[in-house]
């Protein structure tokens, strides 16, 4: 299947940085600060939302990979927002660059490498994988 996805397509998503994305609440850090796993997840949001209106309604995008820097700490209460844009489509493979801001600022930046699936297929393989 072909998918018609304009190359450069863009997106973004923000988000106030809440206790519950803080390192401390995650488990990977023990600071009351913007997790790199929430930061991590923002770019991945609006990476898969940027693609999703180009897709067959059957289908979406799962991440495969994830190279990316967190540069600066954020606190609870912050505004912060990632922008994406599509740079390289190969088939199913899409890559985006991301970079994530506070309200002062760069915080994070990197690649971001998601493949279009058929979603209900996809579940079909992962439910097949359960032991009886």
């Amino acid at each position: 299947m072909s998918y018609e996805i304009p190359a450069g397509v863009s997106g973004k998503e923000e988000q106030i940085v809440t206790p519950e994305l803080t390192a401390a609440h995650y488990g990977s850090g023990l600071v009351e600060v913007f997790a790199t796993p929430a930061m991590v997840a923002l770019m991945e949001k609006t990476c898969l939302v940027s693609v999703l209106p180009h897709l067959p309604e059957d289908h979406g995008t799962v991440g495969t990979a994830v190279h990316v820097s967190h540069e600066r700490a954020t606190p609870v209460g912050m505004r912060v927002w990632c922008e994406s844009k599509l740079v390289e489509i190969d088939r199913r493979r899409l890559v985006f660059e991301v970079v994530a801001h506070d309200e002062t600022g760069l915080i994070g930046q990197g690649r971001h490498e998601r493949f279009i699936i058929n979603t209900s297929t996809f579940m079909e393989k992962v439910q097949a994988q359960k032991k009886p």
